[in-house]
This record gives structure tokens, sequence and C-alpha cells, in this order.
């Protein structure tokens, strides 16, 4: 059954702010006829009775609040007070409420002058009550402009949190992703010193240009290895994690290694980047969090995540807000869904495909299309990135920000005409399919906290994606190459291309002599008294930690064993460690030639 118009423009939030504009409008006539009763009677005394008078104020105020209650409110709506009005800014804001509170009072004076024989309201309440209702008002729009102004005020008098907040040196874990590419380009050109941490799963492309700039690094590794990402974050001034298994379709391929790689890393990084004093935090998480609502959602907005990517994004942020500290200023950027051309194209988000298959197929499909989505470039989402990076510590320490902006808030069918306007040779079908994901979502915190204003709209989007096909650059969306899903999916999921062979023993094969002969071995440092022994013990399983078998081998006993995947070769121990051979009597046959 489709929407009444009421239920996609009446929410929770307009429910609310009319309710408050109410109140603040009764508020303001109450205290008028108030102050204007205590002068009559305590002021000039020209009263004989105080009672009497005020019953009188009593009976004009329920003989009137309604009415001017219900004509602001039809004014207010009018003017966009509810809708677009609440994105105009400074100046003009004031002007619009005060046209608005004005035309309500004009209105009400007209109607109470028709009726001064029934009702006889006292003419000089209008004036102040006027100015307290614009008053009010104009103060409950403001405020976060004025809290604003107190912030910056408070920069520029007080001393920064540290002398360590600059930032020079960042590390950004999936810089060759989709977003990480196009982060990468800005921090190079505002000249950051860049590290990279990415295992390149989708090739090199998005950052070989960068190949030989002088403040670029790449580590190419996995972000699950502790040794790795050890390694990565030495000298680092802040850590932008941007590296997750992205997209509800991706993430379904292998449920226990998502939450491996999305919520189990992340725990891990922030550890280990906390450990090595990085300061700066920046996780990318992402507006899917709040799930299905008809709400206009913002950052204190309660969380109903759909897909196991949305919840692996929520607890991540669990985990990394209560890792805050005077030393740790963790932020987390709730991203809209990403549109736009970077290093590395995408043809599995919503504008990006829509475009594509109207220039390749001449044919865009809309499914359902009354859900709602908020949209962002690409370049966008790193220009937010850079200026998280960029803002006083305390202003972000613990911080959540939805990117985007509350213009490009979309309903997916409006998509569609802005599509055809742009390449007209395309015919837009829309399929009787709803998507359970829809939200809205308000950007007011980072606008007026970071500065943020988007510079690109959904038609740059869409004319650098028509650019790419008329150059050549893109010749089919379809390529697996452009879909997270569409690649994992073709190269047989998850668990083959996450599982780097990097020439250690793999555990779970180990035969089951072998086994026993590694027990024997440790028991008989163990059961040794030799300080020696039990040093050689420590320095080796440190070797087996890191998933380094042999070198575990190798620095305890000098014994090498075949790892799987190399050649096979009969295993024999030729000879029996010299410094074990005294504790090993009883225990022989553990250690008796093996053969295969």
């Amino acid at each position: 059954m489709k929407n009444r118009w009421w239920q996609n423009r009446f929410t929770f939030e307009i429910a609310v702010r009319i309710i408050a504009d109410a109140l603040m409008v009764n508020t303001a006539l109450l205290i008028t006829l108030t102050l204007r009763y205590l002068w009559m009677v305590g002021v000039e005394g020209s009263v004989i009775s105080a009672r009497a008078v005020f019953y009188d104020y009593v009976w004009v105020y329920l003989s009137t609040f309604w009415m001017l209650t219900l004509g602001s409110l039809i004014v207010f709506y009018c003017s966009g007070f509810y809708t677009y009005g609440r994105f105009y800014r400074g100046r003009y804001k004031v002007l619009v409420i005060t046209q608005a509170v004005s035309l309500s009072y004009l209105i009400f004076g007209f109607l109470v002058l028709l009726l001064r024989d029934i009702i006889s309201f006292p003419r000089s309440v209008l004036f102040l009550a006027w100015f307290l209702t614009l008053l009010f008002l104009i103060g409950a729009r403001l405020w976060a402009i004025l809290w604003r102004a107190f912030a910056q005020t408070e920069d520029r008098l007080l001393p920064s949190d540290s002398g360590d907040n600059k930032t020079g040196n960042v590390l950004v874990i999936g810089g060759a992703g989709y977003i990480g590419s196009a982060l990468v380009q800005r921090l190079l050109e505002l000249e950051y010193r860049v590290r990279v941490l990415d295992l390149l799963l989708y090739s090199d492309a998005s950052i070989s240009e960068f190949y030989g700039h002088p403040n670029f690094e790449l580590i190419r590794g996995d972000f699950r290895c502790i040794e790795t990402v050890v390694s990565a974050s030495k000298g680092m001034d802040a850590l932008v994690h941007l590296g997750a298994i992205v997209g509800d379709s991706a993430c379904c391929i292998d449920e226990d290694l998502t939450v491996e790689i999305n919520l189990g890393a992340t725990r891990t990084i922030a550890e280990i980047g906390k450990g090595f004093g990085v300061q700066r935090f920046v996780f990318a998480s992402t507006c899917s969090v709040y799930g299905a609502s008809d709400e206009i959602l913002d950052e204190r907005s309660a969380l109903r995540p759909i897909s196991l990517y949305a919840r692996t994004k929520m607890e991540s942020e669990k985990v990394l807000l209560s890792l805050t500290d005077a030393t740790f200023v963790p932020t987390i950027l709730r991203f809209s869904t990403v549109y736009g051309l970077s290093g590395r194209p995408r043809f599995d988000l919503v504008v990006n495909l829509l475009a594509a298959k109207a220039i390749q197929d001449r044919e865009v499909s809309i499914f359902g299309g009354k859900q709602w989505r908020p949209l962002v470039h690409v370049r966008d989402v790193a220009e937010a990135i850079v200026l998280t990076l960029q803002a006083p510590l305390h202003s972000v320490r613990g911080q959540i920000f939805n990117v985007g902006c509350n213009e490009q808030n979309y309903q997916i069918a409006d998509l569609g005409p802005i599509i055809k306007e742009m390449v007209p040779t395309a015919r837009v079908v829309t399929q009787p399919k709803e998507d359970n994901r829809n939200y809205r979502v308000q950007f007011d915190k980072i606008r007026n906290m970071l500065n943020f204003q988007p510079r690109y709209t959904i038609r740059d989007g869409i004319r650098e994606i028509i650019d790419a096909f008329a150059t050549g650059k893109i010749t089919d969306y379809r390529d697996p190459r452009y879909s997270n899903f569409g690649f994992l999916k073709l190269n047989g999921g998850l668990r083959p291309i996450f599982v780097e062979d990097v020439g250690s023993w793999d555990w779970v094969k180990l035969s089951a002599t072998d086994a026993i002969m590694l027990a024997e071995v440790v028991m008989a440092v163990i059961e040794s008294q030799s300080q020696e022994l039990m040093s050689r013990l420590r320095e080796s399983l440190v070797q087996a930690v890191l998933g380094d078998v042999d070198g575990f081998l190798n620095v305890l006993t000098g014994i090498e064993l075949t790892p799987p995947g190399r050649p096979q070769a009969t295993l024999t121990l030729d000879r029996q460690p010299e410094f074990i051979q005294p504790q090993l009597v009883g225990r022989p046959s553990a250690l008796e030639p093996v053969s295969s």
C-alpha cells in the first residue's frame, strides 16, 4: 500500500519541534499577560478587585491561546520551519523567523479585533508577546550557532590539549580501497606523510600513481596480523581505519570471517595504536547502523542495524569508544551511501550502479523507490576525514559524526529522473520490491562542529561516470573487480583470499606424530631446571605465536619440519638436540624416526 503524503512528511522529530514551538508561543503569551496583570495591580493600583482582574485575564488566555497557537503553527509550517527552513543559515534564518512570527501576530491581532465585543484582549500585550515569541524561537534555533561560537572562543583563549596535537604522519588502513585511494590523494596534496597498510586484494592500481612520492609508503599485509600492524603503527600520529569487508552481500559470504575482520581486527588495531601512542583514531562506520526508520535521525538516535555489516560496525563503535581516554582519541564517522569515482571504481553502490546501467544497458531498474538514503561523494568523505584529523583533540574525542548533508537525503525513486535527465537514452523501470533499509539522516553536527560542507552533488557523480565511459576508462560496469561481492564470489569466497600464504607452518594440518614430538620437546624443556633452556623456550614460543613454527623449531631444537604446500620429504630426527637429551629418558618413542 502506498504511503500517504503526511506519512513521509510528518515524523516524530517534526512532532517534537511543533510541540516545542507551541510551548514557546504559549509561554510568551502567559508571561506577557502575567506582567500586564502585575503592572495593573502592583504599579498602577487602578483596579478595584485584583481577584476579578485575575479571573478576567485567565478567561482572556483560555479564549485566545488556541487561536494564537493554531495560527502560529500553520504559518510556521508554511514558512518551512519543519522542512527546508531548518537548513537556512545565519541572518536569513533570523529573517524568516521574524517574518513568520510577525505574520502570526498580525493574524492573531486581526482576529482579536474582530472579536473585541466578546473578548477584551489588552492590546498592549500584543507587542510584548510578539517580542518574547520572537526571542524564544530565534534563541532555540540559533543555539547550535551560539554554542559553536563559544567553542571557537574557548579554543582561542585556552591552551591546546598538548603539544602533540599536530598530525603529520597518518597510517591509512585500507588505503588502496574505494575511499582510501581518494583519502591518500587528498592527504598527499596537503603534504601529510602517508603510510598505507593494505592487502591489495583488488590490486594496487588505485595507488600505483603514488609510488615514488616522497611522502608515500606502502606496507602490503593483512591487518589481522599483529606483527604487521605493530610495524605499520610505529611513528604514526594518526590512524584512519577504513579496512573491512564492505557491503551486505559481501559480508554474507562468510559471516564468521566477516566478524573476525570487521570487529575482531578493529579492537586489535585500536589497542596496538593506543599502545604506540597514536592519539587520533578515525574509524569508518556507516549510516546503515540506523536500520529502518521513518524519523530523521541524528547521532543520538537509536541504532537498529539490519545487516551483518551494520552490526559489526555498531559493535566496533562500542569497542572504540570504550577505549577513549586522555591519550587516545577515537572518532566515529558514519558515512552516507557513497557515490562518485575514485582510484578504485565501484559499481555496487546505488548512484554509480544506476548511472552505469543507464549508460551501458540503456535501462535503469529501481526496486521499491520509497526508501530513503543519505548520499555523499567519495571526495567529500575524504575531506570529512581530513577535517577530523585537523580538528582540536577535545572537539573530536569520543565523538560520532554523520558524514553527508541534509540536502542529499534522497528517496531512491528520485534518482531515476535525475539520471534520465543526464542520460536521455535510458529508460527508467520501477520494480515492486521493497528494501527494508530506510533512513533519513541529519548532518547538523558535522557542519557545526567541523565546518563540513560537501562540494559535490549527485549530478557531479553521474557526470564523472558518463565521462569515464566516454573516455574508455570504464567499459563494462559488470566487471567483478568493480563489485566487492562479485570479486569475492568469483575468487571462491573470503577464506581463500584472506588466508595469506606467508610460508609459515599450518598448525591445523600438523600430523598426530609431529604433534606428539613437539609436545615431548616442550615438556622436556619445561621439566628442566636450566634457566638457559627456559629462556630458549620463551624465545621459540614468540616465533610460534607470530606464525613462524619453522623458526620455533629452529630456535628450540634445530629440527626442520616441512610445512604443508612445500615439497614433501621424509621427516626424520637424525639427531636429538644435545641440550635436551638428559631430560628425554623414559620417553624415547616420540623421538623415534618417522617415515611418511
